[in-house]
């Protein structure tokens, strides 16, 4: 099991490294390390038994909804569960916080995920269309009520 902590600027080299693998259309450094400092957002950061950065995962909060922005787990940490335990802990510090809901969106050929977040209680709300590039893909839009969210 990996240790949770908040992910703040002191992981931002382990996180690009993560971000670059996980991505088609990365994050630059400057926009991850300003969405990491921005104090509208929460993060997370999943660390093995060295320390050594796992996982990351984080929302922008708006009002009383957080959306989710990214959950991205190294290759070779993937399968174990860690993914599950970040969106775990992000439900939680919503619920601790009086979130409505939790929204995200996820490309539309991702069915691991989208069991992943449906085993969680997300629920499909919308499909974007053509929302990724590199390649073009069509978003599903998820949400998960956390008692009164207006969406649903």
């Amino acid at each position: 099991m990996a240790l949770i902590v908040k992910l703040d600027s002191s992981f931002l080299d382990e996180a690009m490294v993560i971000e670059t693998s996980c991505f088609t259309d990365p994050w630059s450094r400057k926009m991850l390390s300003a969405e990491i400092e921005d104090p509208a957002t929460f993060y997370l950061a999943a660390l093995d038994k060295e320390g050594k950065l796992a996982a990351y995962a984080g929302m922008k909060i708006v009002l009383d909804e957080g959306h989710i922005h990214n959950v991205a787990v190294a290759p070779a940490y993937r399968r174990r569960g860690i993914a599950r335990t970040m969106i775990q802990a992000l439900v939680a510090h919503a619920k601790e916080q009086r979130f409505s809901c939790l929204f995200l969106e996820v490309r539309a050929c991702n069915d691991a995920a989208i069991a992943l977040y449906h085993s969680l209680g997300f629920k499909k709300l919308a499909t974007r269309r053509d929302y990724y590039k590199n390649p073009r893909e069509d978003a599903v839009v998820m949400m998960l009520d956390l008692g009164g969210c207006r969406q649903s």
